[in-house]
């Protein structure tokens, strides 16, 4: 375990505050856009979901090469968790796509924070990722609804 990260900012950038809240924020308007049109907003909702989640896996990923001593098995793990999630949120159909994307969704706030207290991450990690997922996982409950109503 390496030391605590000195070369990130504790305080999120502005720049990680409008492309951290950004696209999880989307999930959540697509989670609200069923009231309009329920088949664009799951569809539109599924895809971007988990496009966002494999890119989170890709975020780990590319932490883990500038990880001092190499690429730690949980940032490995975690990756891969984060991918698995993705792929199987795009193939499977709603509503049990969203049960795996918030299985992804869910173990970013946990792994993530504590990476950035551990030097894995960026220490503003601690700090973006509980709420950033808070509202993605709450897009995918809102999306989940219409889905298992047939929407």
């Amino acid at each position: 375990m390496s030391a605590r990260r000195t070369d990130t900012p504790e305080r999120i950038p502005l720049l990680s505050l409008l492309l951290g809240y950004g696209p999880v924020l989307i999930i959540l308007l697509a989670g609200v856009a069923f009231l309009f049109d329920r088949l664009w907003a799951v569809r539109f909702g599924q895809l971007w979901a988990a496009a966002i989640l494999i890119f989170l896996a890709g975020v780990v990923r590319g932490l883990s090469f500038f990880t001092e001593g190499g690429p730690r098995m949980t940032q490995l793990l975690m990756m891969l968790l984060r991918f698995l999630c993705g792929i199987g949120g795009l193939i499977i159909s709603p509503p049990f796509a969203f049960g795996i994307l918030g299985l992804g969704y869910l173990s970013i706030p946990f792994y993530d924070a504590r990476a950035a207290r551990t030097g894995a991450a960026p220490r503003y990690f601690a700090r973006l990722r509980p709420p950033q997922m808070a509202i993605a996982l709450a897009g995918l409950v809102l999306l989940s609804i219409p889905a298992a109503n047939g929407g």
